[in-house]
């Protein structure tokens, strides 16, 4: 067995064991802080790039989401909103009326996002002009209801009834509505600074074996933790990890460049669960072995 072959089994054996322990502690809600807590919608794609097209992918278009995660924060102290109550009425009576339907799995965060995607489309077409204004916008108001809802949300415990589950996620979409005006206007002006800073290390980042992180084209700042910010994604949404340039899929087999082989038979779905991923998504960038060119 000559060094690449060897790796390739050893690097196959670590990830197999590396995606039994995600099966067993999948969650139904991200916990992305590995990730910067960078917004990834479920079912993103995912892609480790290294070298070649990674570095063009390093462009200020690529940060808006890590930017705005970094940028809320910042702006948080001077964006205080005040709730209307018509907000807070209406959003109570919908949210009661799902809850009770199945209170065993509702999920305060999702329901709290649940109006994140009609506010924020409403607030960046009236605010923002050209492509990439508003893709600015729509990730500062990603990232605030990010924000809001989580807050709020993870202060709830699990076995809370549906009329504290659902003050929680009111209290957290409302607020993150009272705020969108001010947050999208002060992280504006962070952007480019932001962008800057993120270039460097998306650049330097492909030219290092473990390459740069991206999901659906934009650039993850794990701030040094992939291996974390990996299981994070895994574990918490039904992403699809891209390894196509080191490992293909065919037949209900999956290659490696190096030789290593595991099924692609996708796992069954658990009910509350979201869809479980294929099976190279649980070791696919760990078989990374060729660089792209």
């Amino acid at each position: 067995m000559n060094r690449i072959e060897a790796t390739a089994f050893a690097t196959l054996a670590a990830g197999m064991s590396l995606l039994v322990s995600l099966l067993a502690t999948s969650t139904a809600s991200a916990q992305l802080s590995a990730c910067g807590d960078i917004h990834v919608e479920a079912s993103a794609a995912c892609q480790i790039e290294v070298e070649g097209g990674c570095e063009v992918q390093c462009e200020p278009i690529s940060f808006q989401a890590a930017c705005s995660a970094d940028l809320w924060v910042s702006c948080d102290a001077g964006c205080t909103g005040s709730v209307t109550v018509d907000c807070s009425a209406s959003c109570e009576a919908s949210c009661m009326a799902s809850c009770d339907v199945d209170p065993g799995s509702f999920d305060c965060n999702a329901q709290c996002q649940l109006t994140a995607s009609a506010s924020c489309e409403a607030q960046c077409s009236a605010s923002a002009a050209g492509t990439e204004a508003h893709g600015q916008c729509l990730a500062s108001c990603q990232a605030t209801f990010d924000a809001q809802c989580s807050a709020e949300c993870s202060a709830t415990p699990p076995s809370a009834d549906c009329s504290a589950n659902c003050s929680a996620s009111c209290s957290g979409s409302c607020q993150a509505e009272s705020t969108l005006a001010c947050q999208v206007d002060c992280q504006a002006g962070g952007y480019a600074t932001c962008s800057a800073e993120l270039q460097g290390g998306c650049t330097a980042a492909c030219t290092q074996p473990e390459g740069a992180l991206f999901c659906d084209g934009q650039y993850v700042d794990h701030g040094g933790n992939l291996d974390a910010c990996i299981a994070a994604l895994e574990s918490s949404l039904n992403v699809m990890v891209d390894t196509s340039a080191s490992a293909s899929c065919s037949g209900g087999s999956c290659m490696a460049e190096a030789s290593a082989s595991a099924s692609c038979a996708a796992l069954p779905m658990r009910p509350g669960a979201p869809a479980a991923p294929l099976l190279l998504a649980g070791f696919g960038l760990l078989l990374a072995l060729r660089r792209r060119r």
